[in-house]
């Protein structure tokens, strides 16, 4: 009796795995990998990092462990050029990222729609165009480009910061060393207002900081302080808000169609979930009251410009070629339909 009821458990056990096999396709099967590659840019001592490994985490768990990622900050991949990993994402050099909208501008001009000068003047402004009908419009752009989109994540409003005076209006900034990454938007607008835009990455960006060749940069705070940057000379802060830079969470088509539909669901949901804890990592400490970012900043001897309405409006009023510019290349459309957007937000 004790042998027919063990008989009867493995021919139970072995049922069950049976299926479970049968559950997934053969092709499937076979091409799950090890090891899934996910490119950021930053690493987890940031809010972009910390939404990566998020990712990473819940896809495990989601996926009883099928799916294993691996971070590689730095985009290292790629050798550090920010700029290629797009393309490497649809190479499939690359299966997964979380990517700046402003790094693969270049390869997706739709992307620059977040960079235009003074579009966002809020956190409910980024959230009218990514959560709404503009940020479906953006991945059905993405998607015909060879990509899966799935979440919007954050990196934050760049904030203006420089080693040698306060910027409160555009004159201020004329003959300043601007480190700007690779886009010709920033470019244009960095030039319109006098400075000289200097194009670099950012590991060679902070010893250029620190050996005085490159005057400035322009960042979310939250790399300002992780990456110490008052430690490098940047003691003049200016908080002008001109851009944000909203990020995408996104898988390489080839690996995405390879997974099972129910896995495909668990990623999806997990990118989603960490979209929304980085977006609320990345706005830590600039949506309570008071600021206290702001504060903790201060306290390292930086000196902190906050704009007033009229001197926001200098600078409003000086990049507005370089906007009436690029909406004509991005998209007067899509422009038109995210003005429209944040014009009805709720604040």
């Amino acid at each position: 009796m004790k042998l027919r009821r063990t008989l009867l458990t493995l021919a139970a056990a072995a049922t069950a795995a049976l299926s479970l096999t049968a559950a997934l396709p053969a092709s499937a099967q076979q091409n799950y990998k090890s090891e899934y590659r996910l490119s950021l840019v930053l690493g987890t001592a940031f809010p972009w990092g910390q939404g990566g490994q998020i990712w990473a985490n819940k896809v495990k768990e989601k996926t009883h462990g099928r799916i294993n990622i691996k971070l590689y900050p730095g985009v290292s991949l790629i050798q550090g050029d920010q700029t290629r990993e797009f393309s490497a994402l649809r190479q499939g050099v690359i299966d997964m990222a979380v990517g700046s909208t402003i790094n693969w501008s270049p390869q997706v001009r739709q992307l620059n729609l977040f960079a235009l000068p003074f579009l966002m003047p809020d956190y409910a402004a980024i959230d009218a165009l990514t959560q709404g009908e503009v940020g479906q419009d953006i991945f059905t752009t993405l998607e015909n480009d060879g990509v899966v989109p799935l979440a919007w994540g954050e990196n934050g409003y760049r904030e203006l910061s420089n080693s040698k005076r306060p910027v409160r209006l555009p004159d201020d900034m004329k003959g300043l060393k601007i480190r700007v990454v690779g886009s010709p938007l920033f470019v244009d607008t960095f030039t319109a207002l006098g400075a000289n835009p200097t194009q670099m990455s950012w590991a060679d960006a902070q010893p250029a900081f620190a050996s005085g060749a490159v005057d400035g940069q322009e960042n979310p705070l939250s790399l300002f302080i992780a990456a110490k940057l008052p430690t490098v000379n940047q003691k003049h802060l200016t908080l002008w808000g001109y851009i944000a830079d909203p990020l995408i969470f996104v898988v390489n088509k080839e690996v995405w169609n390879s997974w099972t539909p129910a896995d495909r669901e668990a990623v999806h949901q997990a990118a989603i979930e960490a979209g929304k804890e980085e977006i609320a990592i990345a706005r830590k400490g600039m949506v309570e009251p008071g600021q206290p970012l702001i504060k903790e900043i201060a306290a390292q001897g930086v000196n902190v410009v906050q704009l007033t309405p009229a001197e926001r409006a200098a600078f409003v009023k000086a990049t507005r070629p370089v906007y009436d510019k690029w909406k004509s290349q991005i998209g007067p459309d899509l422009v038109n339909k995210a003005e429209k957007a944040i014009e009805a937000r709720k604040k």
